[in-house]
């Protein structure tokens, strides 16, 4: 895969993660309180982590053709912690 087919693909899968992200928090408004403080430490652990993708996706935007496959190995672990928590997320709430 390209630098440039691997950056679409990451910038598809982070604006997906930002759209269930704003599902979750829709449904947190419904919920009782009690459920509602666990819906938002999970809601903030999810934007962290997708934060974190983010700053990977960035390292790769601004890196060289030549070193972008030097940053691959973190954005691919970044998504890989991403995908767990968001199907833990709604395994909890979905």
């Amino acid at each position: 895969m390209d630098k440039e087919t691997y950056q679409k693909k990451l910038h598809a899968q982070l604006d997906q993660w930002k759209a269930e992200i704003d599902k979750l928090q829709a449904q947190s408004r419904e919920a009782s309180a009690d459920m509602q403080i666990k819906y938002q430490d999970q809601i903030k652990e999810l934007r962290e982590k997708r934060a974190e993708m983010a700053a990977e996706y960035d390292k790769i935007e601004a890196a060289s053709i030549e070193a972008w496959k030097d940053f691959k190995t973190g954005a691919d672990e970044a998504w890989d912690n991403m995908s767990k928590a968001m199907k833990s997320a709604w395994g909890r709430f979905g």
